[in-house]
């Protein structure tokens, strides 16, 4: 893997950031980043509605960087063609390194305690546990779940409380949708599940999962994929889908199929503002609404599936 990449800036007017960006993610084969876009992550009254925006392809250093420049241009000078009159102004680039993304974070990373017994701890840090305390090791790397995050202490708090609840003799089957980190997965283990699944449509996350399970010593304890929810086999007396809010309610059908009569569900990553269009996409679904818990400006839906 390269230590350094090649990110070249485009600015281009906001609307023809699209096409532009299909071009920049199939010439790079990595993606790209489009600053100033209204996008589920962050709050509407956070992003500047500019009339231009920043597309950002990143390649390899060890890439023809010359020729992707001329190729760009060359893409570039054709829309401009296109559409006379909209801003399209020449690339730039700049060299940035995999650990500026990989390892900045760590310096806001402390060892943080969720729900009653829950105690997140970065690698790197030394602690000294309360008898009761359920640790969770954690290098998160490129993945998300730092348990931090609003969206990510909801479904650990909520976890926290469901597993208290369960039968002493019952260990209930956990799905962990978007595991990111793998944290949700690590929790649910420790807290006493029987069977734990973590997926994630990302296999940079499950890898980080799968090096996190190590550091716990879980590894045999949770399956770790990228399979799709659709093809997963069994249901699940609970399953965290930590995801977006419009993915949450495309997935609705396949979600509520795979929770076991008698399951809970929790729904989180939804934006305060999209409760309501995810509450509407499940008001069909066999599941009944229990509650909503916010932290900050987020919250997470926990439903519930009757016995038959």
């Amino acid at each position: 893997m390269s230590d350094s990449w090649i990110e070249i800036t485009c600015e281009i007017s906001a609307e023809l950031a699209d096409i532009l960006a299909d071009y920049l993610a199939e010439l790079s084969g990595t993606g790209v980043c489009t600053e100033n876009l209204n996008v589920d992550a962050f709050s509407h009254s956070e992003i500047v509605h500019a009339p231009t925006v920043a597309v950002k392809a990143y390649f390899s250093a060890n890439d023809d960087i010359e020729a992707r420049m001329r190729e760009i241009g060359s893409f570039l000078d054709h829309l401009a063609v296109q559409h006379p009159g909209l801003a399209i102004t020449p690339p730039s680039r700049s060299t940035v390194r995999s650990e500026d993304w990989s390892t900045s974070w760590k310096a806001n990373f402390k060892p943080l305690r969720v729900g009653r017994r829950l105690l997140v701890v970065p690698t790197w840090e030394d602690i000294h546990p309360r008898p009761d305390d359920i640790v969770l090791r954690l290098d998160p790397g490129m993945a998300f779940g730092t348990g931090g995050h609003e969206t990510t202490k909801l479904c650990l708090e909520i976890l926290e409380e469901t597993m208290d609840t369960m039968p002493t003799l019952l260990s209930p089957s956990v799905l962990d949708l978007g595991t990111g980190s793998g944290i949700l997965a690590m929790a649910a283990v420790k807290l006493g599940a029987g069977r734990v699944c973590a997926v994630d449509i990302d296999p940079l996350a499950i890898d980080v999962a799968r090096e996190n399970l190590t550091l716990n010593q879980l590894s045999d304890q949770v399956e770790c994929s990228t399979t799709p929810l659709e093809a997963l086999d069994g249901a699940f007396d609970v399953i965290l889908a930590n995801i977006l809010a419009e993915e949450l309610v495309r997935l609705a059908p396949h979600l509520t199929e795979h929770l076991a009569p008698g399951g809970r569900l929790v729904l989180s990553g939804i934006l305060a503002e999209k409760e309501m269009l995810v509450r509407s996409g499940f008001a069909q679904q066999p599941v009944e609404y229990s509650e909503t818990r916010r932290q900050g400006e987020w919250v997470a839906l926990v439903y519930r599936k009757a016995h038959p």
